[in-house]
């Protein structure tokens, strides 16, 4: 998801000094005090991303100790996910800043044990889809972790502690995905007890939760007692014609009123929209919007294609957890190279979404057509990472031109709008209300689907080009006395 800029914390007490040569014992033990904060939360998000039992809910949903038919899995629990996520995805969101991030990884902590209480004890397909609601609201409130870092630290820490944080996340995705693997296959530890193991991580996950720090400050609410307690500015705060907190409105006591707080949000969406003509903008957005949606569709269902191609007949036989850890770790190297690429942006962006977009569609159509299990696990470990390097690009594509306020608000709106095309995808084509495909029709629609965002990717790569190539022609020469000559004195300024 998107990874919204915050603030520092509101007091002025909670700042570090300025003047670092006159009062350097002061800022000893603010120093101290954020780091602390951000090893517990680094280690708050490794810890809640172990849950060995996450790689293998399709085969155990699937197998005997539960007995759901893989139709009732594929066209009536599933799709549960996708429908949540969009119900919760806008209200958490807003929930995350206005209650400070705390209670929402609460919430959280809450929906995942509801998740592994779900899967041990419920038996029924209504079970199954509260738990795959629960599982909507814990992916909507990832918005909080990702965030609530940048709240302890100043501007100048925000690319450092957003690095710590995600490596962290992926740190804790591929132990996670590990232990289950190593538990399954050389433990021979039954699915059930492997849900079990997670319940606990879980429970543990929540104990962590309580003892995180509640921060004063947010991004589009509670500014305004920061303010009021001395703490620098926001952007936000100096964008044109949004300087409200000097035009009378405030009461006797010096707060802000609620009035002001609830334009803050119609403010910075009139300034996307006035930004969102940057042609640049528009590219990355589509791609977030239109890619995503493709990428965690196949994600939902290629555990089942798995078990259509291989079917689970014993624990041993299943490494869903391995090719979990491998397509973890390659989307971490693919990330991180994704960095130290370094080419023309404006003119070979589209070029690059379409050629990725392809290889993705050729692994899709791999993945769905062959019958070798290990072959489609490598084609899945390939689609992954070839996302995910991707992602940092997009981030830095979109945000460069942004404020860090503009930038949470418009990874917020290109993320619902992603969830608003998975979700209408999911009516048509997976949910039994649908055409209710099976999962090897379903994999031909996203094959089609991103060969036709490939094909459209490719298109605008071939207008971009011809248009810099004109106009990047050198001016008309005319051969004078055996020298060559410009026609214009103005030739040597364009050619320069």
């Amino acid at each position: 998801m998107t990874v919204p800029r915050r603030e520092p914390l509101s007091s002025a007490a909670d700042m570090p000094q300025q003047d670092e040569g006159k009062k350097p014992p002061m800022e000893t033990a603010p120093e101290q005090r954020w780091k602390l904060q951000v090893f517990y939360l680094c280690f708050y998000g490794f810890m809640t991303q172990i849950r060995p039992g996450e790689s293998f809910i399709t085969p155990y949903l699937l197998g005997h100790d539960k007995n759901f038919t893989q139709v009732e899995v594929t066209n009536e629990i599933t799709p549960v996910l996708t429908y949540s996520y969009m119900a919760v995805l806008v209200p958490i969101f807003l929930l995350t800043d206005y209650l400070r991030y705390k209670p929402v990884l609460v919430l959280q902590s809450l929906s995942h044990i509801s998740i592994w209480l779900l899967l041990v004890l419920g038996t029924s397909v209504l079970a199954m889809q509260l738990m795959e609601f629960f599982y909507g609201v814990t992916m909507a409130a990832r918005i909080a972790y990702s965030s609530y870092i940048f709240s302890l630290v100043a501007p100048s820490r925000y690319q450092r502690m957003a690095s710590y944080s995600r490596s962290s996340v992926l740190l804790g995705v591929f132990t996670s995905s590990v232990l289950g693997q190593l538990c399954v296959t050389l433990g021979s530890v039954s699915f059930l007890i492997l849900n079990y193991v997670s319940l606990g991580f879980v429970t543990f996950g929540l104990f962590l939760t309580l003892f995180l720090e509640r921060p004063k400050r947010s991004l589009f609410f509670n500014r305004a007692e920061a303010a009021c307690n001395g703490a620098a500015p926001a952007e936000l705060d100096k964008m044109a014609g949004g300087d409200k907190m000097d035009s009378g409105d405030k009461t006797d006591g010096g707060k802000v009123m609620g009035g002001w707080r609830q334009a803050v949000l119609c403010r910075m969406l009139r300034e996307v929209c006035t930004v969102a003509k940057q042609s640049r903008l528009q590219l990355w957005s589509c791609w977030w919007i239109f890619n995503s949606a493709g990428y965690y569709l196949v994600l939902y269902y290629v555990q089942i294609l798995w078990n259509d191609i291989y079917p689970a007949r014993d624990n041993q036989r299943v490494y869903n957890g391995g090719v979990d850890a491998a397509s973890t770790l390659l989307g971490a190297i693919a990330s991180f190279a994704a960095g130290y690429l370094k080419i023309r942006w404006a003119l070979w962006s589209a070029l690059v979404i379409g050629v990725v977009t392809a290889i993705q569609a050729g692994l899709l159509l791999l993945m769905n057509t062959t019958g070798n299990i290990w072959l489609c696990y490598t084609a899945y470990v390939l689609f992954r990472g070839s996302y995910q390097f991707l992602v940092p690009i997009a981030i830095f594509q979109i945000a460069t031109s942004l404020s860090k306020e503009l930038c949470a608000l418009v990874f917020g709106v290109n993320t619902f709008f992603s969830t608003v095309l998975k979700t209408v995808i999911t009516i048509i084509v997976a949910d039994k209300r649908g055409l209710g495909l099976s999962v090897h029709p379903q994999f031909y629609v996203y094959f089609s689907y991103f060969s036709l965002l490939a094909l459209v990717y490719l298109l605008m790569a071939m207008v971009v080009i011809v248009r810099h190539s004109r106009r990047a022609q050198p001016p008309e020469l005319i051969p004078t006395e055996g020298q060559v000559q410009e026609k214009s004195p103005e030739a040597a300024t364009v050619q320069a």
